[in-house]
């Protein structure tokens, strides 16, 4: 009788009933904490990647250390939960922004999953600062929004979710040398490729601070996720499989921006997640991209309006104007709004099972649309979710929870008209990302 009860429980979360969990943890993030951290890490003066290391009061070293301090604090509270190391590599200078060779250093922490250890799910916000030229590592760059809001989010997701028991990793990481190339991304990437990571997907936090745009508008719920549509490294074959079978919006980290902008409407109603289909800002780039260019899922959340006079910006009034990423522009309320969306999207993908995989479709000149996926790899799973929407939809319109088996049928479905997904259910509710078909059955 309990095992049917708790199935039943299960289900009715899987269909959109809450997890009282996820509100604890909205709760839980504290904008104090956030914006004493951002204005720590704003003290340090400069965190340009080819500042001091050496100070104890100012620099990119100063700031390494102190985020190391502030992760080894957290998982001592936590009976030493977090498994907190530096990651580094040495960059050779490239005549352009890096006019030295460099070790550029990130600051990672690790929480275990229980059931599977090796598969991550990623928050990561930048160390590092710059004002207008970028290769000046002397002048103060407090870069207070860009991005030690960013960084203080990391550390306030690291602080409320060492709390709580995960069946996936997740990691908590500051990344260094975005400004002068995305270097620290690339290091990492390299090093979950090297150490055969299994990556969920990666959230990376570049601006979270900001409610002022430069035109004008003041706006303290909307937000952006970026993502590409698909993958760099998807072979030929799937490139021209697209032409004829769809598939153009709907890669890897795609299906992750809309896995977080789902948890954000069903748990933070009040904010506007907005689906931005694009890699970064036009012809910009941030700290997700280099993990999409080894193959990993991964997607920027950043403020809806941005101010440019206080970014990259020597610290100075010119005709009336204030210019500088100082603290006084960082919203901290909306800053700790954004670090929650991280949060109960991590504790999401970090509670869920594993996604299915090799998820096939078939239908063609039918009344009905088939799939077929391999099973989940995780224990914790009671069974799948079958998803459809319309061919111009930017989000799963419809939904099918069809029980713990790896096929089903869907009468009446044309398959000409939709597109599909399938999702894994956990134990207690919660869904892996979608999975869109890759195979065609016959």
């Amino acid at each position: 009788m309990y095992r049917f009860c708790f199935l039943l429980f299960t289900i009715s979360l899987a269909f959109g009933q809450q997890d009282a969990r996820m509100y604890d943890i909205i709760k839980a993030v504290s904008a104090n904490r956030i914006i004493t951290d951002v204005e720590t890490l704003a003290n340090f003066g400069t965190r340009h990647t080819l500042s001091d290391t050496l100070s104890e009061t100012r620099g990119i070293g100063a700031a390494r250390r102190w985020i190391k301090k502030s992760f080894a604090q957290i998982s001592a509270d936590c009976g030493n939960c977090l498994e907190v190391f530096e990651q580094k590599n040495m960059f050779k200078a490239d005549g352009r922004r890096l006019t030295r060779d460099v070790w550029i250093n990130n600051i990672v922490a690790i929480q275990r999953g229980s059931v599977h250890p090796n598969r991550f799910v990623i928050m990561s916000g930048d160390i590092d600062s710059r004002v207008s030229d970028p290769n000046n590592f002397t002048s103060d760059s407090p870069g207070a929004n860009d991005n030690a809001t960013g960084m203080a989010g990391a550390i306030e997701a690291a602080r409320v979710l060492s709390k709580y028991r995960f069946a996936n990793s997740i990691i908590y990481v500051g990344l260094s040398g975005e400004e002068q190339g995305l270097y620290g991304g690339k290091g990492l990437a390299q090093y979950a490729l090297d150490n055969n990571w299994e990556i969920i997907g990666v959230l990376n936090n570049d601006m979270i601070g900001n409610i002022e745009g430069v035109d004008g508008v003041i706006d303290n719920r909307s937000f952006r996720i970026f993502s590409e549509p698909t993958s760099p490294t998807e072979t030929e074959r799937a490139r021209k499989q697209r032409r004829f079978y769809g598939g153009e919006v709907d890669g890897i980290s795609r299906q992750l921006a809309r896995y977080v902008h789902k948890t954000t409407q069903n748990y933070m109603p009040e904010m506007n997640p907005m689906l931005i289909y694009r890699l970064d800002r036009f012809g910009r780039g941030g700290h997700h991209r280099p993990f999409n260019d080894v193959g990993f899922a991964g997607i920027r959340i950043m403020e809806a309006h941005e101010n440019y006079n206080r970014q990259h910006q020597d610290i100075r009034n010119e005709d009336g104007i204030a210019y500088g990423d100082v603290l006084s522009g960082v919203n901290a309320a909306y800053a700790a709004k954004l670090t929650a969306v991280n949060a109960i999207s991590l504790a999401a993908l970090a509670w869920a099972p594993a996604a299915p995989k090799e998820v096939a479709i078939g239908g063609v000149v039918a009344p009905s649309t088939r799939l077929e996926w391999m099973a989940s790899e995780s224990p914790n799973i009671v069974g799948y979710m079958v998803y459809w929407r319309d061919t111009t939809s930017p989000t799963w319109q419809y939904s099918k929870y069809v029980g713990n088996k790896t096929q089903t049928t869907l009468e009446g479905i044309v398959l000409d008209n939709y597109l599909f997904g399938v999702a894994a259910v956990g134990t207690d509710g919660h869904q892996s990302t979608v999975v869109f078909p890759t195979k065609v059955l016959r």
